[in-house]
């Protein structure tokens, strides 16, 4: 244990399909311990949730209890916010309907407080990220779908049943690509890391190519490649400007495997912001790159007890 911690600090946990991870943080934001693992899905239900608790207690056990706050979750899919239970995890199909607030808080005997995990990103970003100067901002994560994170007057918007966010459905290509949602011509089959790929393939640059691949091939001059990315770039413009039209906030924010990309892509998505959007052309608006790379989702989670606190 760490004797004389001289500022109070809380828990984020970050739990991915792949992935878990758990930070402590100082309510000035500074990360104090960061712990990483594997999340088991194959060894079933009670044993992520049972790791999840130990991520927490390890980091709290080194810290101390006296200083602690409180702990965040951010997971992957809908939650009933009201409930804590997580629906519609195509990641977590373990925690499916599962009431994961209750059972961690039952595992470390503390509250906890369960959100999205974009919806934390997004958090983060405004927490101690490129967001720290606006109370008002959208985050999109592009990775192998979309996801999104608004925040409206410091916190999260969730809508009625804690839904509100889902940018990677809205539709930017009428009768586009089918989506596993539903719908067809999801921004997410047109814009991710997957719609990349598979605009990759029927470019003819070959087969079971990586977005990275892409991107190296893009690097190289390919022009074909190049094209991927800018019809990418495309869908992304739209779907912001309809976003910036319909919010007008100050700042969107862009994260996630994507970015590196960004020189091939954001000129086309600028110009679609600037050509569809009265909005963003008589306005200071901003759209920039998120700045907290992996680590917003826990700097999210981790800032949740203090909102809880602020009432």
């Amino acid at each position: 244990m760490i004797v004389g911690l001289m500022e109070k600090y809380t828990i984020g946990v970050d739990l991915g399909g792949t992935n878990l991870r758990a930070a402590a943080i100082t309510v000035s934001g500074k990360m104090l311990e960061k712990v990483s693992g594997e999340t088991r899905l194959d060894a079933g239900r009670e044993a992520v949730l049972d790791d999840i608790a130990a991520s927490i207690r390890r980091l709290s056990d080194q810290l101390g209890t006296a200083d602690l706050l409180g702990v965040g979750v951010a997971v992957p899919g809908f939650i009933r916010m009201d409930e804590g239970v997580i629906v519609g995890s195509n990641n977590l199909p373990e925690l499916e309907g599962v009431c994961v607030r209750d059972e961690i808080e039952k595992r470390i005997g503390a509250p906890v407080i369960l959100e999205n995990d974009a919806n934390a990103a997004a958090l983060g970003e405004k927490w101690m990220g490129a967001g720290k100067d606006v109370e008002d901002l959208v985050l999109l994560t592009l990775g192998t779908g979309i996801g999104g994170g608004i925040i409206y007057r410091g916190r999260v918007l969730h809508g009625a049943l804690g839904m509100a966010g889902e940018i990677g459905h809205m539709t930017v290509v009428p009768n586009g690509n089918p989506c596993g949602c539903g719908n067809v011509g999801c921004l997410e089959k047109h814009a991710s890391a997957t719609a990349v790929e598979a605009m990759a393939y029927v470019l003819g640059l070959g087969e079971g190519l990586t977005c990275k691949d892409v991107y190296e091939l893009a690097c190289q001059g390919n022009e074909r490649a190049r094209m991927a990315f800018e019809r990418a770039g495309s869908a992304l413009g739209i779907a912001l400007a309809s976003l910036i039209n319909i919010f007008n906030f100050p700042l969107y924010l862009l994260s996630g495997g994507m970015l590196p990309a960004w020189e091939f892509f954001a000129p086309a998505m600028m110009a679609e912001i600037e050509r569809r959007s009265f909005t963003f052309r008589h306005s200071q608006t901003r759209v920039e790159k998120a700045l907290l790379g992996n680590e917003a989702g826990l700097y999210g989670a981790a800032y949740l007890p203090l909102l809880a606190q602020k009432g």
